[in-house]
Order: structure tokens, then sequence, then C-alpha cells
């Protein structure tokens, strides 16, 4: 079985810089690509912070910090990741934004390279499908934040091999992950559960059965879950709730799974979120306001 000894990270965002974090403490050396090299120089100083707050909280040692930021590289040029055993793909849940990608990256890789995918929801056959080496192509979904969660799922596409499975099992598990391993069907297990559950607790909003804070006091209280659902959609991201929902509708051709016609509008709004300053509430006072 390859032994995965060098791994690059395509894409410098949360989950780009979350993914490199956890390699790098794991001993893994890490470069970090991206199209913007201003993203990578970001990337490298949050990956700084938020180890010095694991240091602060006494999950990491001072010595253990140093020792992983010397394991993460920036890569500005796709060239760059040649010489790496698995390259994960952390672009925008676009499919043609990842084929593109893939397009390029494929090309300058050595012929045993793993490519893998971070996609919350794509198909991964058809992922695969658009590279050269299908059987060396897998979905290794990380959750967000990737130093927090726990879970990775991993995600076989039809032509998959067994050495690659195996590899990347390996993988997971060196970074002290647990793995859930999903069929290759939209959303796989975590987002086809907890996207149509945020999806209509937005529906339920739309409807006027409860506003903002209702909804998420209900949840977090009712439930016990440790984050309202509206909350953690702009955590995720609005954009992206949007485009798993999409996925998900247009691949089990289900009506249960159509977008909420609200969450559509606070994306045409641009109002993504945390990331965007507004979502289902408003960030830019000292404490976050519920829009609606």
């Amino acid at each position: 079985m390859a032994s995965i000894r060098k791994v690059g990270v395509v894409g410098a965002g949360q989950m780009g810089n979350g993914i490199a974090h956890v390699c790098a403490l794991a001993g893994i050396p890490v470069l970090l690509n991206d199209v913007s090299p201003a993203r990578i120089k970001d990337a490298l100083a949050i990956i700084n912070g938020n180890m010095a707050r694991q240091v602060g909280k006494n999950l990491i040692s001072e010595d253990a910090r140093k020792t992983a930021l010397k394991n993460i590289s920036a890569a500005d040029t796709i060239d760059a990741l040649s010489d790496c055993d698995l390259v994960i793909e952390t672009a925008t849940e676009k499919e043609d934004v990842k084929r593109k990608i893939l397009a390029e990256l494929c090309p300058v890789l050595q012929p045993h390279a793993i490519v893998a995918t971070n996609t919350s929801s794509i198909s991964i056959t058809r992922l695969a499908a658009s590279t050269d080496r299908p059987e060396k192509f897998i979905g290794i979904h990380f959750m967000n934040p990737v130093p927090l969660m726990e879970l990775v799922e991993l995600i076989r596409g039809i032509a998959t091999n067994d050495e690659t499975f195996e590899a990347s099992k390996e993988f997971v598990t060196k970074l002290g992950k647990t793995i859930a391993v999903a069929e290759d069907f939209p959303a796989f297990i975590v987002n086809r559960i907890l996207l149509p559950m945020i999806n209509e607790a937005i529906y339920t909003l739309y409807e006027g059965v409860g506003n903002v804070e209702g909804i998420d006091t209900a949840m977090r209280l009712g439930a016990h879950h440790p984050m309202g659902p509206l909350e953690l959609a702009d955590f995720i991201g609005l954009d992206t709730c949007l485009s798993v929902m999409q996925v998900l509708h247009e691949g089990l051709a289900d009506s249960k799974y159509r977008p909420c016609p609200l969450l559509v509008k606070y994306v045409e709004a641009g109002w993504l979120g945390r990331k965007a300053q507004r979502g289902f509430y408003d960030y830019r006072g000292e404490k976050p306001v519920p829009t609606r």
C-alpha cells in the first residue's frame, strides 16, 4: 500500500487551512495552494493563531505548535504540488470550479498520487471521471471546523480501488479522526441529514411559525443542539447550504429537498452568514442581532 508522506491542499479558505492545520500537527508535511497568494498568507496566520489557542487551552504544547508550523509551506503554483502523495481539493461547492482545478492538477502529479475532494455533496464518481486517475480518486470530507471536529466521511467513487481506500483510511486515522464510510449518494451521510433539517428550520421561519430567535432557542433547549439551526446555517455559509440542497433536490428528484425560497432570497442578497457579516443574524455590531 502506498504511504502518504506529503500532502497538498488546494484552497486556503476555512476548510483548506483547517486540513493543513491537522496534517501539520500529525507530523505530515503539507503544501497549501490557492489562486490568491494573499489568501495563503492569511491562512498561515489563521493556522498560527488557532494553534496558539490550542496551546492556551493545553490541548497541544508550544513545542508541538512550533514543529507543526514548520510542516506547512506555501505553494504558489499548482506545479509546486508535483511531488505530493495526496492532494485534497477544498474549493467552493461548485462542480465546474472543482472540475477546472482537477483538470489543472492531475497532469502535474506523479502516477502514484491520490487525488481527493473535500466536497460535502457532489458525486465522487462524476468528479473522478473528469480526471486521469478515477481509481486513485476519493472523497475525504472533513467537518468544519476541522481542528475541532472528530469525524471524517470517506466516500469511494465507483472506480476507487482498494489501495486508494486503504491509504486514505490510514491517512485519516493518523490525523486522529474517526471515519464514517459513506456511499456515493448526494450529500453523503452528515449533510443528507443535517441540511434538510436546516432547510426545514428556514421554512419554519419563512412560514412565520417562529422568528429567528425562537427557532434557535427551541432547538438548543428543546433538542439539546449545541447551536440553533439558523445560527448553524450562518456558520456554514448560506451559499453552501443552498448548494447542498440543490444537489439533493436535483440528485434525488424529491420535492422534500426543495430549497426554501427564503434561503434563495438571502443568498441572492449576498447575506451569506458570518463570512458576509449578515445572514439570519447581523454580525456587524457588538453581538449578533436576528434579521427577522
